[in-house]
């Protein structure tokens, strides 16, 4: 049997043969790459996939006032509330955890600043700080900063491996960006670079499409591809023989993100959680964000459509939101916990559904795009793991201090440069002000470098006056 022949019989059993309808016309080159295309598709699963996303897209827009209840209050720390010994006690935790070596970073940096008029990865964007330093550079400076106060601390330098998912389109640039940097001081061997997998494009039918003659048509399998991704590129194996045993997985595009924050990582693991999520208390019952929420016993993010209006406006009898835990992709795993997801709890996650303008080949093999939605594309959430959580638990953070996102240009008014930067700014000279400085004017940006989150300012502003534009630094940026 020829090897088209046995690729008809292998793609015909699943309803793809179709895939096959232009191989007469294909050159050698072509039928490889088209070949290499139906070799990464998991076929034993696309006609699973296709059931399942169909049975979720019919769910769509089922309210689930019914089945849902808040975070119990023990299950949830709110900063604002918890005093200062408490945090401490917290805090120290998690740098010991991070001078021993037990702590990782996994960084979801697969988009691209398109959004922003930019066509290279987003953590490579300036937001035009007075340092112009991009969010890449920020974060890798704030984990240099932590690995400095944790042999601070404890007397023992620990060092925290950075796992970076990309995707097809920018991992290439964010490695030729990094070694370009020289990996802005961290060490080479402790920043790993992986890809984000794919998922097929259906057509209505659960056909799937045809990029090109000789291309599937694919998108990004969503930040929840993080756990199949982690376990194809062999990141849990290595997570397990460099002893990380805690994880602080976030997204590129939070400019206030406090990378691996030491606060988090010790109060998740003295509550001995497996799972955990930072949240913001939601700005209003309109917000259109998804909240931590339980349902039918199980912890999930529920989207803002998911529940009713009269629902997302109930109130506890202090006046706050009953459903406020607002959701802003910054999580805390066991290395246990993601061990047990790629070997088990993977092929669960919940598939959300998009019907999409997916530009196809029309029978006569000319590539057309279409004026509107037809077929669907396939994402998975990074936060559908949380019903699989044995002790799961949240801290809502204060929203000024740790979530401003970057995801407009500046036309757009909110999440935008515009806003990155403000924020930055306002909670910088919030920073000086606390430790006793004075600050004159809107502009002011703290290295990482001098202050990971306000500590140890105090000798350098207290009682000092500071005319914006404000901007300190330190010497350990001899290193660039």
């Amino acid at each position: 049997m020829t090897d088209h022949l046995m690729l008809h019989t292998r793609l015909a059993k699943v309803g793809q043969e179709h895939l096959l309808k232009f191989w007469p016309e294909l050159t050698t080159d072509e039928r490889a790459a088209l070949v290499r295309d139906i070799n990464e598709l998991n076929l034993d699963e696309i006609k699973l996939y296709f059931d399942r996303a169909t049975i979720s897209m019919n769910e769509n827009g089922i309210k689930l006032d019914d089945r849902l209840q808040p975070i119990p209050d023990d299950q949830i720390l709110s900063i604002a509330r918890t005093n200062e010994d408490k945090l401490n006690s917290y805090r120290e935790e998690g740098l010991q955890q991070i001078s021993k070596g037990h702590v990782a970073v996994l960084l979801m940096a697969g988009g691209q600043g398109t959004r922003l008029g930019f066509d290279q990865p987003k953590g490579m964007y300036d937001v035009g700080l007075q340092s112009h330093k991009t969010l890449f550079r920020i974060q890798a400076e704030r984990i240099l900063k932590l690995e400095q106060l944790a042999e601070e601390l404890t007397g023992k330098r620990g060092h925290i491996v950075w796992y970076i998912m990309t995707s097809e389109h920018t991992k290439q640039p964010t490695l030729e960006y990094f070694e370009a940097n020289n990996y802005f001081g961290l060490q080479e061997k402790n920043v790993l670079l992986y890809e984000q997998g794919s998922l097929p494009c259906f057509d209505y039918d659960g056909r799937i499409i045809l990029d090109a003659k000789h291309r599937v048509s694919r998108s990004p399998d969503g930040n929840g591809g993080i756990y199949r991704a982690m376990q194809v590129a062999g990141i849990l194996d290595d997570m397990q023989q460099r002893g990380v045993l805690y994880l602080h997985a976030h997204s590129v595009d939070n400019i206030l993100i406090k990378v691996a924050d030491p606060v988090f990582i010790g109060y998740c693991v003295q509550e001995k959680a497996d799972c955990a999520a930072k949240v913001v208390e939601k700005a209003a019952p309109n917000e259109a964000v998804g909240v931590v929420a339980i349902v039918d016993g199980k912890y999930q993010v529920v989207e803002y459509s998911e529940i009713s209006a009269k629902t997302a406006e109930m109130r506890n009898s202090d006046g706050r939101l009953t459903f406020s835990a607002g959701n802003i992709c910054n999580h805390f795993f066991t290395a246990d916990f993601l061990h047990k997801i790629g070997k088990t709890f993977e092929r669960e996650l919940k598939l959300h559904v998009a019907k999409k303008k997916i530009p196809f080949v029309d029978n006569a093999g000319k590539r057309l795009t279409p004026d509107k939605p037809n077929g669907i594309k396939i994402e998975k959430f990074v936060f559908d793991v949380f019903e699989f959580a044995e002790k799961f638990v949240a801290m809502e953070v204060p929203r000024d201090e740790e979530f401003s996102a970057l995801k407009n240009a500046d036309s757009a008014g909110k999440d935008c440069p515009s806003t990155a930067r403000a924020d930055l700014h306002r909670l910088h000279r919030k920073y000086i002000e606390n430790a006793g400085g004075m600050v004159h004017g809107d502009i002011c940006e703290i290295s990482p470098f001098v202050s990971y989150a306000g500590e140890n300012l105090a000798q350098l502003v207290e009682g000092k006056s500071f005319s914006s534009p404000v901007y300190l630094c330190d010497s350990m940026q001899g290193h660039l």
